[in-house]
């Protein structure tokens, strides 16, 4: 089968086209202009200043808080020797030979039992939104439903703990600058709600709500101990995204019926939006576009060609997908992530991303009647009495009303805890709703101080994708006109600079809807923050045996 697809015709001209074309590329002038300034590149002081930066270990790696967590590490290793000769560790590792005792027999039980029970925690995180829908949606249970989510988190601390009582791990002291930010934001939250707190219920709901699930870079960080351990959670949310893609073309073949709030009067020519289980247009489109960089970086990691189609196929299918949500925050996160991704991997992408943007203007009106929609005088006047011009308006007076530095209070305005807890009256000038804008939503209820922070752990988390790249990379070196295709076969470069492209993307879709008020968005960034994390740092080892 794969011969007869190789010397098929519609394949032998397209290696012929891409023969042709690349040989016109090597000798065409801008080709030669482009393989010398590549080289020059290569031997600059630019060059080597930026590979000594990026090449830096983590400062804090070396830190006070490093030493800290070597300390605490060592006293739960003493409680490590007392649990060993404990009745309860009698008890459960009785239990686990015995398990092991009853299915050694069983070529499927004995497959399960040589995944490391981390791993399968690992396997279990990219699946976030799916347990969330059968508990929440499925299930209906009120009571699971409300714990389901801290039960969760608490499972994963206490696998930590687990692992480092009993050694099993040096997980635990490991201490990043992105932990350190993230920490430095999370207490300047806890100082805010502290300070500024008219109604502590809401306080306390809207600090939960603001940082609660970036506690997954904690967890994902020390439980991810190898290559294998960072694919698991990479390629397992990039297989949930694909799934849930096929699911949102199936939406819109159906034309799944929508809210009418959901399409203007002018954009009728829009049949559906798809939601698939997220419920609603904005938040599958970021999630796709957080899972569409990682399919494409699977076409230049897998060496086997079958895979390589397959994870292709992906690809379209959740850029597909994209476009069926109708969403335009996440049409704009996308391109953003594709020249982000383009840069680093094949600059021929740009072009093909033109093409497809234009061929996509031309054959689907919808789309193109959305986007212009944009620039019509219906859109501005839409915008100044109820939309995202009014909305930031509010946002940016309500500010100025407490104290621009400690913000309006936390869970006051702007997300789903001042709309589930809306104790001020309305007004002819005050009501609530979305702020559709995440950062201005964290300015708001945090003031100055509070964004400060964010920003800098957002910093702090470029910084960290940047240096995890070089490290992924460090070593390899080819020519100039080798195939990008099969120059990074095998590169965990690739997983790197698709998850850094995907998050990037979410980032920039923050800025036009509050993506990061859904839970699970916010645990898979910052959870695929921790593999990227980690990604950079098994490279990094590597490299250094």
């Amino acid at each position: 089968m794969t011969e007869l697809v190789k010397n098929s015709l519609f394949v032998r001209l397209i290696v012929w086209l891409y023969g042709t074309l690349r040989r016109f590329w090597r000798s065409s002038l801008l080709g030669r202009g482009w393989a010398r300034w590549h080289d020059s590149w290569l031997q600059s002081n630019t060059k080597i200043h930026w590979d000594a930066w990026t090449g830096m270990d983590d400062p804090a790696e070396h830190s006070v808080y490093a030493k800290f967590l070597r300390a605490v590490e060592k006293v739960l290793q003493k409680i490590g020797d007392w649990l060993r000769c404990s009745l309860l560790y009698r008890i459960l590792t009785g239990i686990r030979d015995g398990y092991l005792k009853l299915s050694s027999g069983s070529r499927l039980f004995s497959a399960i039992n040589r995944v490391p029970l981390h791993r399968w925690f690992l396997l279990l995180f990219p699946c976030y939104l799916l347990i969330e829908y059968t508990v929440r949606d499925l299930l209906g249970i009120a009571i699971l439903a409300s714990v389901w989510e801290e039960l969760f988190i608490m499972a994963g601390f206490a696998l930590v703990l687990w692992r480092a009582c009993l050694k099993q791990s040096d997980g635990f002291r490991r201490a990043t600058a992105l932990e350190t930010a993230l920490l430095l934001y999370m207490a300047v939250g806890l100082l805010l709600m502290m300070l500024n707190r008219p109604f502590p219920a809401i306080a306390s709901a809207g600090y939960r709500a603001q940082v609660e699930y970036i506690v997954w870079y904690f967890i994902l960080l020390r439980l991810i101990d190898d290559e294998a351990d960072a694919k698991a959670v990479v390629l397992g949310f990039g297989i949930v995204v694909f799934l849930l893609s096929l699911h949102g073309i199936y939406q819109y073949i159906v034309a799944v019926p929508i809210p009418s709030s959901w399409v203007s009067q002018t954009e009728m020519g829009v049949r559906t939006r798809v939601f698939s289980l997220t419920g609603s247009p904005n938040i599958f489109g970021s999630l796709l576009l957080m899972g569409a960089p990682i399919a494409a970086s699977c076409v230049y990691y897998f060496r086997n060609g079958w895979m390589k189609f397959l994870a292709l196929c992906a690809t379209g299918a959740i850029c597909l997908s994209i476009l069926f949500t109708f969403s335009r925050g996440s049409w704009v996160g996308l391109v953003v992530a594709v020249i982000l991704f383009a840069l680093y991997m094949d600059k021929r992408l740009l072009g093909l991303m033109g093409m497809v943007m234009a061929a996509v203007l031309v054959l689907i009106p919808s789309i193109t009647s959305r986007l212009t929609y944009l620039f019509t005088t219906e859109y501005a006047e839409a915008s100044a009495i109820g939309g995202r011009a009014l909305r930031w308006e509010v946002g940016r007076n309500l500010l100025h009303e407490n104290s621009p530095w400690l913000g309006f209070g936390l869970g006051r305005f702007g997300g789903a805890v001042a709309m589930n807890n809306q104790v001020l009256d309305k007004t002819k000038d005050f009501e609530y709703f979305y702020m559709d804008n995440y950062y201005l939503k964290t300015l708001v209820e945090m003031g100055y101080l509070g964004i400060i922070f964010y920003i800098v752990a957002l910093v702090a988390f470029a910084v960290m994708a940047v240096r995890a790249i070089r490290a992924c990379n460090q070593g390899r070196v080819w020519d100039v006109y080798d195939d990008a295709l099969t120059r990074s076969n095998g590169n965990l470069k690739c997983l790197a600079v698709g998850l850094f492209a995907g998050m990037t993307g979410v980032l920039v879709h923050c800025y036009f809807e509050n993506i990061f008020e859904e839970p699970y968005m916010m645990a898979y960034f910052w959870g695929l923050a921790a593999a990227l994390q980690r990604l950079g740092a098994i490279s990094r080892e590597r490299s250094r045996t």
